[in-house]
């Protein structure tokens, strides 16, 4: 199993990015350019749609209001055996108007890692614009 990190520093209070974040329903408007379109399935199911017409299915499986995390896992990665997702808001030292975003995933086969990595870079950038921007 390969892990994937990103971490970037966000010009944003950690409050209002974990608000952001934690909105399982509302993806394409944290990560627009990247994410198109967030449909939800029941309340823990979304198929999301990316820039690239790709689809993927995700199952939340968990929010910590506490941790400021979020986790989920796709169900249909193509040529995945498994993917499990996390998101995290960290303080970014002593800064009220700055945080941390982490973004860790875990996935099988390990060919998949360069993949999925390049679409995690591309996510990051996109939420780190959008979180900066105050919209």
């Amino acid at each position: 199993m390969t892990s994937i990190i990103r971490e970037a520093g966000i010009a944003a209070p950690p409050k209002a990015a974990w608000a952001a974040l934690r909105e399982f329903a509302a993806l394409h408007e944290l990560a627009r350019g990247f994410v198109t379109g967030t449909e939800l399935e029941d309340e823990r199911t979304r198929v999301v749609t990316f820039f690239n017409g790709a689809t993927a299915r995700e199952v939340l499986i968990g929010i910590d209001d506490t941790a400021r995390r979020i986790a989920w896992t796709i169900t249909d990665l193509t040529g995945a055996a498994h993917h499990s997702g996390s998101a995290q808001i960290l303080a970014d030292g002593e800064d009220p108007d700055r945080c941390r975003l982490l973004w860790i995933t875990d996935v099988l086969p390990d060919n998949v890692a360069d993949r999925l990595g390049t679409m995690m870079d591309a996510g990051l950038a996109a939420m780190k614009r959008t979180l900066e921007s105050g919209d």
